[in-house]
Order: C-alpha cells, then sequence, then structure tokens
C-alpha cells in the first residue's frame, strides 16, 4: 500500500511511500484491544510477530506491518527497510517530519478500521518505538505535522530501545491546543531502555521520557535494564505484558 507524507494543497512534490508485507497475530481469547508493533531499522513484520505470538496476551491482536525500503542518509543513502529517514543518531538529528508523517498515517489506517469498542495501540522497538511515540503525539495533538488530522483514539503506547522524535519543538506544538491536555493526561506510555545499549544512548530513552512528561503526559512509565544492549529480553517483555494488562483493562485467559 502506498502512502504520502503530504499537506493537503500544498503542491508540494510528492514522496510515495510503499510499505511492505503485514503480519497479524489473531487473539487467542477474546479480543480486547489492538495493536501496531513497529520494528527496529533494517528489519520486518516477521520477527516480531513470531515473538508477540508467545506472549501471554490472549485477548490482544497485534498487527505487524513491515517498512518500506528507502534510502537512508545515515548509511550513505544505501537502501533499507525504516519507518523514515535518519542522518545521524544523536540530539541534533535532522526529523524527517515527513517520512514520520507517512508512516504515523500508515499505523492510524491499519488501527481505523478495528471494531469501535476495541482499545488501540502502538508500541515498536528502537526505530519503530519511535515512530509509536510520534504516533502518540499526533493523537494528542489532534494531527499530524502537515496538518492532516489524525484518525484513532490511542488508549497505549509502548517504545523499547527508542526515542521521541521531534522533541525540541514538542511543547510548543501542544500549548493551546483543544483537547491534548486532556489526551496527553490520559494516554498511558511505557518507555523501556537498557542502559548498555551502544546503538540508541540509554540517555535518549531517558530524556525522551522527561521530554513528554514535562509537556504534559502524566502516566509515563520509564524502565530501565542495567545490562541491557540493543535487543530484547524475557524480562523487558514481562514487564510489557504486564503494563498492557493493567492499563487496557485485560481479562487474561478468557
Amino acid at each position: 500500500m502506498s502512502f504520502t507524507g503530504l499537506s493537503m494543497g500544498s503542491g508540494t512534490a510528492r514522496r510515495a511511500f510503499e510499505f511492505g508485507q503485514t503480519y497479524v497475530v489473531k487473539p487467542k481469547g477474546k479480543h480486547q484491544a489492538t495493536i501496531v508493533w513497529l520494528h527496529g531499522l533494517g528489519d520486518n513484520g516477521s520477527s516480531w510477530s513470531n515473538l508477540l505470538e508467545t506472549l501471554p496476551l490472549p485477548n490482544i491482536k497485534w498487527i505487524c506491518p513491515t517498512a518500506p525500503q528507502r534510502p537512508i542518509t545515515l548509511f550513505g543513502g544505501f537502501p533499507s527497510t525504516a519507518w523514515f529517514d535518519i542522518n545521524d543518531l544523536s540530539e541534533n538529528a535532522i526529523d524527517d517530519d515527513e517520512g514520520l508523517d507517512a508512516s504515523a498515517a500508515y499505523v492510524a489506517s491499519l488501527l481505523a478500521t478495528e471494531p469501535p469498542h476495541i482499545k488501540l495501540g502502538v508500541g515498536g522497538f528502537s526505530m519503530g518505538a519511535a515512530t509509536s511515540l510520534y504516533s502518540a503525539t499526533c493523537f494528542v495533538r489532534g494531527k499530524y505535522e502537515n496538518g492532516n488530522s489524525y484518525p484513532v483514539n490511542l488508549s497505549s503506547a509502548v517504545g523499547l530501545s527508542g526515542w521521541l522524535p521531534c522533541a525540541k519543538t514538542l511543547s510548543n506544538k501542544l500549548e493551546g491546543v483543544e483537547g491534548a491536555v486532556s489526551r496527553a493526561t490520559s494516554l498511558p506510555i511505557l518507555l523501556c531502555h537498557g542502559k548498555g545499549d551502544d546503538v540508541v544512548p540509554y540517555k535518549f530513552g531517558d530524556k525522551s521520557s522527561q521530554k513528554l512528561c514535562s509537556c504534559g503526559f502524566q502516566d509515563v512509565a520509564f524502565k530501565s535494564y542495567t545490562a541491557l544492549g540493543h535487543y530484547t529480553i524475557p524480562e523487558e517483555m514481562d514487564e510489557v505484558c504486564a503494563w498492557l494488562t493493567s492499563k487496557l483493562g485485560l481479562e487474561g485467559k478468557s
């Protein structure tokens, strides 16, 4: 499926993004929640769908899309599956607003067709975590960076080993937005990060948590893991399971 990051009526050159295969893990019990889970740079939806299927969360439907292939500035233009372009893993990195908007819109489109009584969430690892957190900020703002309306109501957001894109401008963008305070207050967010992460430094996760809290997100949990590098471990996934069960009010086995 093709999505663009175009602002309505701008006349700007249109960049289309071809998203890859989507993998779905159906709920084994009563369907109560649907979460779109996003992989990291260079990965695909299959690897995470295989892991998510093993979790003791029978009431969740997982949707695991695959990012488009695109040239990555950080790799000297070499193509990779990525939710947006990235030029540097530093606090001075330039945000790819167009790519972020396109991926956030694609995630929202996957959630928009779910039944009305189902709770909706976003989550991901590394770059996927960044895209999930960006989606959360779009939900709270009520729109994407390009001005288009954000169409779904999120009930949770999870970010593992990631960071918050557009962090420097977030407080200004939320200021005076109708309903933003209540949405930020009510949206639970879980961030997990390893102190041994040599790809996305631990301080990125820590500062992302602090920024969200300072911008009015009142239900932010930040979990750190002393020896964890840029990968996930059972202890971390146990935390995710317990947190989702609590925040989404999942019934367990039924």
